[in-house]
């Protein structure tokens, strides 16, 4: 009996097209900003010798944002102009578990550098926290090797599900058993995007944690210095990491909005609202790291001065 295969369209569509020119724009502008935070991270760090718990969270997060972004864009630009390359399973589930690996990767990072900004910048009183607070610079190493295990240890599950759902032919079929391999294939679709889902909502509490947080010790610092009629420069540093954390938060619950969405799009393939859930994944990981640029003092400074360099040369010639 012959398999059925899906109708193959020889051109590109407009709509392939217009996706891919805006995937390909934010990429590349998404890559272009991490690869500079990664350059000035092992700029200092061989001058240095060594880096702080901060720089090593953001260069792990501007690598995973670069490969995540990366492997996202070649999926995309395969997909439209060679669609039939993507039919190889192998060339497909490799391109697929490396960005979903990194994507993982890049999430969970984020999470822990909100994490980290609450436990160093945030004052309360519990014994807990104070622990915390003195053993979060020999955590954090650790804490970023846990999330890359985490983020392979998913795409594995994910991988050894498709396997599964490939050795019981049921991605391609034919339509005498179509009805029984759409209910099969379902509950491997649920059981990978139900741990997905719970892996994005841990790392989404953690955010919103974090948040709320650093906001209430904000909120009694500045009580405490008014009622003692005093100023102190640690008000500042909970104003920054406030920016900057509440940002992330408005810009990771729209991310995690965007992927619910995405599971629940994910078989729509040329569809409007399935475009625009895209331009927003794929600008997060742009956006947030130009935020976190103008929040910290020296990688602010290094933009600056790239850019003062940049226009020196334009005008010159």
């Amino acid at each position: 009996m012959e398999a059925c295969h899906p109708p193959q369209q020889s051109n590109v569509t407009s709509y392939g097209t217009m996706a891919l020119a805006i995937i390909t724009l934010e990429a590349f502008a998404g890559m272009w900003i991490n690869a500079f935070i990664v350059c000035v991270l092992c700029i200092a760090w061989v001058k240095k010798k060594t880096l702080n718990s901060n720089e090593k969270i953001l260069l792990l997060l501007g690598c995973s944002r670069i490969s995540f972004l990366c492997f996202v864009w070649v999926y995309h630009l395969i997909s439209n102009i060679f669609p039939n390359f993507l039919h190889v399973q192998t060339i497909l589930q490799v391109l697929a578990s490396f960005g979903t690996s990194f994507n993982y990767s890049n999430l969970w990072v984020s999470a822990c550098l909100c994490g980290f900004y609450c436990i160093k910048i945030a004052n309360f009183r519990n014994s807990f926290f104070i622990y915390l607070k003195v053993k979060i610079d020999r955590m954090v190493p650790w804490l970023l090797l846990g999330t890359e295990i985490l983020a392979l240890a998913m795409v594995i599950v994910t991988f050894v599900l498709k396997e599964t759902l490939q050795k019981n032919n049921i991605t391609f079929t034919c339509q005498d058993n179509f009805w029984e391999a759409t209910v099969r294939k379902d509950k491997h679709d649920f059981t990978s995007h139900f741990l997905a889902g719970l892996v994005l909502t841990a790392s989404f509490m953690i955010v919103i944690f974090s948040a709320v947080s650093l906001l209430f010790s904000l909120w009694r610092h500045k009580h405490m210095m008014e009622t003692n009629s005093m100023k102190d420069l640690s008000m500042d540093a909970h104003i920054r990491a406030m920016k900057s954390v509440l940002s992330f938060l408005v810009m990771y619950s729209l991310n995690f909005v965007c992927l619910i969405l995405r599971m629940i799009y994910t078989r729509k393939k040329e569809n409007i609202m399935t475009l625009l859930i895209y331009i927003y994944l794929y600008a997060f990981p742009g956006v947030h790291s130009l935020i976190l640029i103008f929040s910290n003092p020296k990688l602010e400074k290094a933009l600056l001065k790239f850019l003062s360099c940049v226009k020196w040369e334009f005008f010159m010639k």
